[in-house]
């Protein structure tokens, strides 16, 4: 099955909010949440999309005819795409319980590390929901990125030692987070850290840790400060603050400042291995992708996953070959129109 035919399969069983739209733009989900959908007017997720689409990539067919180069590098480990897969929590209560979140990472993590890329799996309230991501990363190799809520930090600490033990190639927090309804409120205090409580944190980790959810040069300099390696540019899809600009506008800005210093990730909106080209050429060293993947998941499972992936891959190889590069190094802001 192609992408579009899992897409389609996925429409029976994937529940009343996620309508596996053609085109996942967040217009036909909007505001509904629970689902797919953003916070207050439902915008910014459209925005995030729209954004990319307004880039556009400049044609250059006259250069070398050398091998189109697109692996890339990180944290020591090398993958087929600068492509991963973004963390995903509480899937029967946004799709449908044909998966719950034990059984859906048990998928993701297997058929991303298969495909030459990785997961960021998600957290919850349910303690086993780490206590499995980390299992099934372990059982991959490290190969996964668990992915922790900003809790209070006694639970922080419980479930970085999940994620270290898991050998996992890096752990994440989506700090974005804090402004989920069940993170706030609780007792003790979950949600925002100061720079000192964010590097306690990122101390405790023994692998590289990516914070996501930076959506400013001041945000993403604290987080330097803090000790991540790796920030995610990221407003958490629309879903946990309305009025936010679209990644794609953020982007560049924070790129030019701190490119070199960190690995820059960016989300939101993005659908395509045309998208993935325009994302690096305005910064980023890759990208993270979830929505799309959740309905390949509820179509076909790893099959479905496998075929995005390589669909995604052969979007971004034509388009390096359109564009008069080789290798992902070579993409830069000479390849766009702005």
């Amino acid at each position: 099955m192609n992408v579009n035919e899992i897409r389609e399969k996925s429409r029976s069983v994937i529940g009343p909010y996620c309508k596996s739209c053609m085109m996942c733009n967040g217009k036909a989900c909007s505001n509904k949440i629970p689902g797919p959908g953003a916070k207050g007017t439902g915008t910014v997720a459209i925005k995030n999309y729209d954004a990319w689409q307004k880039l556009e990539v400049k044609m250059d067919t006259i250069a070398s005819n050398n091998e189109i180069d697109t692996s890339f590098e990180l944290f020591g480990k090398t993958f087929k795409y600068p492509v991963f897969a973004g963390p995903v929590g509480a899937v029967s209560q946004h799709y449908s319980d044909l998966y719950n979140d034990n059984s859906f990472n048990e998928v993701y993590v297997n058929a991303c590390a298969k495909s030459g890329i990785a997961a960021f799996t998600g957290d919850g309230l349910n303690e086993e929901i780490m206590i499995q991501a980390t299992r099934v990363i372990k059982e991959n190799e490290g190969v996964g990125v668990p992915t922790i809520k900003p809790w209070d930090k006694e639970t922080c600490f419980e479930k970085l030692k999940l994620a270290n033990e898991s050998n996992a190639f890096a752990i994440a927090m989506d700090i974005d987070a804090a402004g989920l309804p069940f993170l706030q409120g609780r007792i003790p205090p979950a949600g925002r850290k100061s720079e000192a409580e964010l590097k306690e944190i990122i101390d405790y980790a023994k692998a590289p840790f990516i914070v996501k959810g930076i959506m400013s040069v001041e945000g993403a300099q604290k987080a330097i400060n803090a000790g991540a390696q790796g920030i995610v540019v990221s407003n958490h899809g629309g879903r946990v603050l309305d009025g936010t600009p679209a990644t794609a506008a953020v982007l560049e800005e924070i790129a030019d400042k701190f490119k070199g210093q960190v690995k820059i990730f960016v989300d939101g909106g993005i659908r395509s291995g045309l998208d993935v080209f325009k994302a690096l050429a305005l910064g980023a060293d890759a990208v993270i992708i979830t929505r799309p993947f959740v309905n390949m998941i509820y179509g076909a499972g790893k099959e479905g996953v496998e075929a995005y992936v390589q669909q995604l891959g052969q979007e971004l190889e034509n388009v390096m070959m359109m564009t008069g590069v080789s290798s992902l190094k070579e993409v830069s802001k000479k390849n766009i129109y702005k």
